[in-house]
């Protein structure tokens, strides 16, 4: 992979057009910013019940975007990245539709988990009150099949996305398809969507487990095969996030976000260094995703809060959610928790902008500090353009996480790309990509409480960024005077 940032964005959302009016954004607008893409579900269809990550054909894509040779095309300009969703799959597929139509005599019988799968012996409900759960309620679906068999499927999400067992036949079947039709297609690094939970285990959490480990090794020795990096999607206790990154490509740093904050809220260094000392540099770092700022990934271990305590304490970690509620003027408050539909209860939905009180000094300087920690950055299309909250989408979906996936015209993206954060981020964005440094040797220097000072030599080449947390404000020094400092 290309250590240059990377753009997470929906096809449709940037720009409202297709994968070749992306294309043309990347190659006129936004050309030599990213060395990367994330294309987040483009499978049919984009719109099911979550935002393409509930696939009826994962080896199809949404013809309302493309076709698989336009996504080839777009491999010839930057490296990109694909999610496979191997958890669940909707049941508006063929496939459920036909082993709803006939039950125990559907060829996809084995593909689909129901309750006594997984428990054959019968689930006490000590047992299933083990079951770590991103959501509230158990994992499960009463149904009657449309040939009047009654059955409870296994949906860890929603009642739409039912759940398969990646360790039958049929669902290996299943997933070594969606990486041929991938591979086939130039791309060469996918995103394993929910793999935490693709395991289902009688009597354990049924997340993170050995078994889970077993198979993200299995499935990465596949792809591996056919010259695909992965990385794996976790949010979990901020050790646990070290473990998985010793057995994986690659994993996202999802405790930097809410830590990025913390620090600019408290202007404290404090957490962060303690996380930059044990932090693994096999990472992707983000600020902002599709998702919503977790909050679990800095928090203690939900399963001995005692004995596990997380990077920051409770009572700041409480403050620090009324912190971003008020910034946002008490929008994210209306996007999260019970407050919208099908929300996980570790994360605060709101754009990263937005959480900061649109506070430009504040938000450059929570950017160049993702840049500058070790790994590639990714950088998500809202957070590009420094969008604000969409409370109109929020209000027609109801879906919390839908205040941060604006949809933009491209007057719009022309309008935000003339914003002076804009320009400075984009500026920020090309120094990252182009200076050498960033190819040496990470260095935390010290300095005081209220400071963090970070650094990138690589023989005569050097950049060095000094943060201001009191004053949430950044300075960057860099030894090459052709480029402009951000």
């Amino acid at each position: 992979m290309k250590n240059q940032v990377q753009l997470i964005t929906y096809v449709d959302r940037l720009g409202g057009g297709n994968l070749r009016t992306l294309q043309g954004l990347l190659r006129g607008p936004l050309q030599g910013l990213f060395g990367g893409v994330h294309l987040l579900p483009f499978y049919f269809p984009i719109d099911g019940s979550d935002a393409g990550f509930d696939p009826i054909d994962h080896t199809r894509v949404d013809p309302r975007l493309g076709t698989w040779s336009d996504i080839a095309d777009l491999t010839q300009d930057v490296e990109v990245m694909a999610d496979v969703i191997v958890n669940h799959m909707s049941s508006d597929s063929p496939q459920f539709k036909d082993f709803s139509a006939h039950g125990s005599a559907s060829e996809y019988d084995g593909l689909f988990l129901t309750l006594d799968r997984v428990f054959p012996q019968g689930a006490t409900e000590e047992a299933l009150l083990k079951v770590y759960r991103p959501r509230p309620g158990l994992p499960l679906t009463y149904a009657v099949l449309a040939n009047g068999e009654k059955r409870i499927l296994w949906t860890t999400f929603t009642s739409k996305q039912v759940d398969i067992d990646v360790t039958h036949p049929l669902g290996q079947a299943y997933l070594s398809g969606i990486l041929r039709s991938l591979s086939e297609a130039g791309i060469r690094m996918v995103r394993l969507d929910a793999v935490g939970y693709a395991i289902k285990k009688a009597g354990d959490s049924c997340f993170m487990m050995p078994e889970t480990f077993a198979f993200i090794d299995r499935f990465a020795a596949e792809a591996k095969a056919l010259g695909i990096e992965v990385l794996v999607e976790i949010h979990s206790y901020y050790r646990r996030q070290i473990e998985i990154a010793a057995r994986v490509d690659w994993v996202y740093d999802f405790a930097l976000p809410p830590l990025a904050l913390h620090a600019l809220m408290t202007g404290r260094s404090d957490a962060l260094k303690q996380w930059i000392a044990v932090r693994p540099t096999n990472a992707l770092t983000v600020l902002d995703t599709h998702d919503g700022i977790g909050i679990i990934d800095i928090g203690a271990d939900a399963a001995d809060r005692a004995g596990s305590p997380g990077l920051v304490p409770p009572a700041e970690l409480d403050a620090l959610v009324e912190w971003m509620h008020d910034n946002s003027g008490g929008q994210s408050r209306q996007a999260t928790g019970a407050a919208a539909s099908n929300l996980d209860l570790y994360q605060v939905n709101c754009t990263f902008y937005d959480a900061l009180g649109r506070d430009d000094e504040a938000y450059l300087a929570a950017r160049a500090l993702q840049f500058f920690l070790p790994g590639v950055p990714q950088v998500y299309y809202v957070g590009l353009l420094a969008g604000h909250n969409d409370m109109d989408l929020l209000s027609r979906s109801g879906v919390g996480r839908d205040i941060n996936r604006h949809h933009y015209s491209e007057a719009e993206i022309d309008a935000q790309l003339q914003r002076p954060v804009v320009q400075r981020l984009c500026d920020l964005i090309r120094l990252r990509n182009s200076h050498p440094a960033f190819n040496g040797r990470f260095e935390l220097l010290a300095g005081e409480a209220h400071e963090l000072n970070l650094r990138w030599s690589d023989g005569e080449h050097w950049a060095e960024l000094r943060l201001d947390l009191r004053a949430r404000q950044h300075r960057i020094t860099h030894s090459d005077p052709v480029l402009a400092a951000a």
